[in-house]
């Protein structure tokens, strides 16, 4: 099995009308000799930061001495990207092998896996056989159902944070939705909670009690002295000065605060992560497509925020960056999103807006959300295509001056950046 012939055999899984449930990845581990139960991890779980949360803590373990594995989704360039070793992807020839030796004991299974499954099964073999000391686990969509929950004794489960987002799958209400997060707590083992929705709060300490875990959480008043720039950000939280972080957006300052108060409770259950490891971990990190420049002339930057909260999270960041100076936006969105609440708030902060189809069958059409955005107040321009939106948008840059923002789901990354690329 080649590098394309595995990536064919785990995207050529129909998954539509599985059950959920963890059966089938206990099964599939089960014919692999259980490696997950052969390393040690930090699970991670929440609405929005995961990513972010999870690329700054592997850094952080990785500048401690600890051999790292980083497993997260969705890839933003190449499949390789979802498992790292060391900060470095999955080499493809790997991929393939680890690939054609799961292959034979999925495709034995009577309830066959998952695409998710299949893949996660994929990393725990690949951690396990590169001998990662602890692996920073990000779970996909849910929590309590997600296959990364065959784990059983975690280092940490940290939930990030909860909004109202995949609501078909998960509930329809913050305490639904912290239900199944919470569903990542282990009897015994800890549990950090990020977030600041007190509903939240109440449903994951609840469950914390109920498995006597130890429930840790975080004051974020307790930052302080922020400066920020497009160079970066520089805060104190408590007893640590100066901190400096690399990622841009304003909320990144509160994930690596999260960071910092997740680093204590592991060092408290025995892992040696020095304060230069710490400080030296969070300045190295990199993740892209939150809040990147992907270009300077003119200004480009891209924000992964395609849900009520992330969108919040990015028009405060662009106030806080470009002050009262209105700025082009591009992007789209999904019809089962609150777009009239999105429009809102980008009607904040927008001077004009290019609109276009995400790649999705729950698409809201590029017309459609222009008439929104322009209900509340945002001139808009729908376009056939990302590639025609992304020229109109940077000629409009280049003659205002403009900063343009590209806003929406981290599938559409590539073809921006793809696109962008080939405008001079």
């Amino acid at each position: 099995m080649n590098y394309q012939e595995a990536l064919e055999y785990i995207h050529g899984v129909n998954w539509t009308f599985c059950k959920p449930g963890l059966e089938r990845i206990s099964e599939l581990c089960r014919g692999l000799g259980n490696p997950e139960k052969k390393l040690k991890f930090v699970h991670v779980a929440g609405t929005n930061g995961k990513g972010s949360f999870c690329s700054m803590l592997e850094s952080v373990l990785r500048a401690a001495g600890y051999k790292t594995g980083l497993y997260t989704s969705p890839f933003v360039k190449v499949f390789g990207e979802r498992m790292r070793v060391m900060g470095e992807n999955i080499s493809d020839g790997v991929l393939a092998d680890i690939t054609a030796r799961v292959r034979p004991v999925a495709d034995a299974m009577a309830d066959k896996p998952t695409e998710f499954e299949l893949i996660t099964a994929i990393a725990f073999e690949y951690f396990y056989e590169s001998g990662c000391d602890v692996v920073v686990l990000e779970a996909g969509m849910g929590g309590r159902l997600d296959s990364t929950n065959v784990i059983e004794s975690p280092l940490l489960s940290v939930i990030t944070g909860i909004a109202l987002d995949h609501t078909d799958y998960l509930g329809n209400t913050v305490e639904k939705i912290a239900h199944e997060k919470a569903g990542i707590i282990k009897p015994g083992y800890p549990v950090f909670y990020g977030g600041e929705d007190d509903t939240a709060r109440g449903v994951i300490k609840k469950r914390a009690a109920e498995l006597n875990s130890s429930y840790y959480d975080v004051d974020y008043g307790n930052i302080a002295n922020s400066s920020f720039s497009l160079l970066g950000t520089t805060f104190d939280y408590k007893g640590h000065k100066n901190v400096k972080i690399n990622l841009l957006g304003e909320y990144q300052s509160r994930n690596a605060t999260a960071v910092i108060r997740a680093t204590e409770i592991l060092r408290e259950g025995g892992l040696n992560i020095s304060e230069s490891a710490l400080y030296q971990g969070l300045e190295a990190a990199r993740w892209p497509a939150r809040f990147e420049i992907i270009r300077h002339d003119p200004m480009v930057i891209f924000d992964g925020a395609h849900n009520p909260q992330g969108i919040s999270s990015a028009a405060q960041s662009i106030k806080r960056y470009f002050g009262n100076r209105r700025v082009l936006i591009l992007s789209g969105v999904l019809r089962d999103k609150d777009y009239e609440f999105i429009a809102g708030k980008l009607a904040e902060v927008a001077k004009s807006a290019f609109t276009i189809t995400p790649d999705s069958p729950r698409a809201l059409a590029a017309e459609d959300y222009a008439r929104t955005l322009i209900s509340h107040g945002v001139p808009a321009t729908p376009y056939p295509s990302i590639k025609e939106a992304l020229c109109a948008a940077i000629k409009a840059a280049k003659e205002s001056g403009d900063a343009l923002i590209c806003l929406g789901s981290l599938y559409t990354y590539c073809d921006v950046t793809d696109s962008l690329d080939k405008i001079v």
